[in-house]
């Protein structure tokens, strides 16, 4: 992905470096794995959070950021703000305007308005505070345990955190809320699917037009952030994390149905035809 001298966002504020807190006892490494399989790429921040509240809070100054950590942080930045551009465009042109979301970067634990953010939940949006929370240690984590490698399979998770931000701003967050209060709980997780998908074509979406403003995809790219999409679907998860698939716990949407939404968005580009909600997903 071409991304190196062009224009960084403002919108992100750097706390690595700091961290603080400690697991409630009964958390572990058991605790935190099933964290990151209910919030990789989006989910619901603040039921997983406060089952991993810190005992007491501490801050604690770490060393100096790496260089591989500042160019990473640089790179985040950059791709915030192709965000910024294509959605600024796509909202002006509907007669709308777009509010820019805010994204931290942490170390190990922080503070959000949807609870205590752990780096084990994963990537986030929370629409308490309109702002993206990521410790960057999690495309790491991708690489080894997932096998999706690649800066622009890293840009297709903070672009789909983003299109969270975008539903906020469209309703769609408002319309989970109260779903949650009247569906039970398979009918609601049929309802975060397809959220979830809707977040997924959106990255599409600003893949299609940030190509076409910007032209940042190399060879390869586009096949890298597939592989993403395709690497955090319900079903290979469950069957690498439990041996067995239950659909009716899915929350985000199978391999190929992620893979399937995220390539028409970016085919079409067209933000209306991206309503997961009335769409045959199956």
């Amino acid at each position: 992905m071409l991304w190196k001298g062009r224009r960084q966002s403002d919108n992100v504020e750097d706390r690595r470096g700091i961290s603080g807190g400690k697991l409630a006892a009964g958390g572990g490494i058991g605790a935190l794995v099933v964290a990151v399989i209910m919030l990789l790429l989006g989910g619901k921040p603040d039921e997983v959070m406060q089952n991993l509240q810190p005992t007491q809070t501490s801050t604690q100054q770490a060393g100096p950021l790496s260089a591989e950590d500042q160019e990473m942080g640089q790179f985040i930045s950059v791709v915030l703000a192709d965000t910024e551009d294509v959605w600024n465009q796509q909202f002006q042109e509907a007669g709308r305007q777009y509010r820019e979301p805010g994204l931290v970067m942490f170390t190990d634990a922080t503070q959000s308005a949807c609870g205590f953010a752990q780096a084990a939940t994963g990537p986030f949006y929370c629409p308490g505070d309109e702002k993206v929370y990521i410790d960057l240690g999690f495309f790491r984590d991708m690489q080894r345990q997932l096998g999706a490698s690649g800066d622009f399979a890293f840009a297709y998770v903070i672009a789909h955190e983003v299109g969270h931000h975008v539903q906020n701003m469209m309703g769609v967050m408002d319309e989970m809320q109260r779903a949650q209060q009247t569906m039970d709980q398979t009918e609601f997780n049929r309802f975060m699917v397809r959220m979830e998908l809707q977040a997924d074509f959106l990255a599409g979406v600003w893949a299609h037009h940030a190509q076409r403003m910007k032209s940042i995809l190399e060879e390869g790219d586009i096949e890298e952030g597939l592989n993403a999409a395709a690497s955090v679907g319900d079903d290979r998860i469950m069957k690498r994390t439990q041996g067995t698939v239950v659909p009716d716990a899915f929350t985000h949407g199978t391999s190929k149905q992620r893979v399937y939404w995220f390539s028409l968005g970016f085919k079409t580009g067209d933000v209306s035809q991206g309503n997961t909600f009335s769409a045959n997903i199956d």
